[in-house]
């Protein structure tokens, strides 16, 4: 069962959609969007973690842009028109509005103590970032391009983070992925899985580059992962 929830914060009211389990309460995923906005896969993603018995979220996080901001990455123009609106984004506002939804979604019907999130690409990237924040439980990033950029942020980060990514990535080179690998070494409360000869996007339904064998690891693992930290 699906519903929307409205959320409201200092600068104004954004909506998130919402994918109910059959059993509550129940933990919390919050499913963070990439950048071509709350599609059908992402709404599907969090369809999916319901079906597992998670209470599943995903907000609209491009809302400050224009709300309901849906598009194709079969099309060039909403390809340009999705890089524009990543580009322009504000993370740490993005980052509010993620937290803005866990608060709204702790007094949900139905939720349980634990809240975790994750993200692809652009989520992947804001899954990191309110992970680094510390007010989640748990967070499973994929592939965020960009992470090598805030990984100063989570060396002493004590949230879970588990990551995945992707050894030919064609938005994150070879030696941005050394940087996080090697920048959160340290850091015991962080699993990071390269899935080498993978390119980005390698673990969503329907994605230019989906590889069926590695999704399967990835997500295996993703659900393991949330089945200790959210229900242990």
């Amino acid at each position: 069962m699906s519903d929307s929830l409205t959320i409201s914060t200092p600068d104004g009211a954004f909506h998130a959609y919402v994918a109910r389990p059959a059993i509550t309460p129940a933990p919390v995923v919050i499913v963070i969007q990439e950048i071509f906005g709350l599609t059908e896969g992402i709404r599907s993603i969090a369809d999916g973690w319901a079906r597992e018995g998670y209470l599943a979220v995903a907000p609209d996080l491009f809302w400050r842009f224009k709300p309901g901001i849906l598009l194709s990455e079969h099309s060039e123009e909403d390809w340009k028109q999705a890089l524009d609106y990543y580009l322009r984004l504000d993370l740490d506002k993005a980052a509010d509005d993620i937290e803005a939804t866990i608060d709204a979604v702790r007094n949900l019907p139905g939720a349980g103590e634990r809240v975790g999130v994750t993200g692809y690409c652009l989520g992947g990237l804001l899954t990191f970032i309110t992970a680094a924040r510390g007010k989640v439980d748990a967070a499973a990033e994929y592939y965020g391009s960009r992470t090598d950029e805030f990984v100063d942020r989570a060396k002493d980060s004590k949230t879970p983070l588990l990551i995945h990514l992707a050894g030919e990535d064609k938005f994150m080179d070879k030696a941005a992925i050394a940087r996080i690998v090697d920048g959160l070494d340290t850091n015991p409360h962080v699993e990071i899985h390269v899935y080498e000869g993978r390119d980005h996007a390698f673990a969503r339904p329907n994605g230019a580059h989906f590889h069926a064998d590695d999704a399967a690891r990835a997500n295996a693992r993703t659900r393991a992962f949330f089945r200790e930290k959210l229900r242990g």
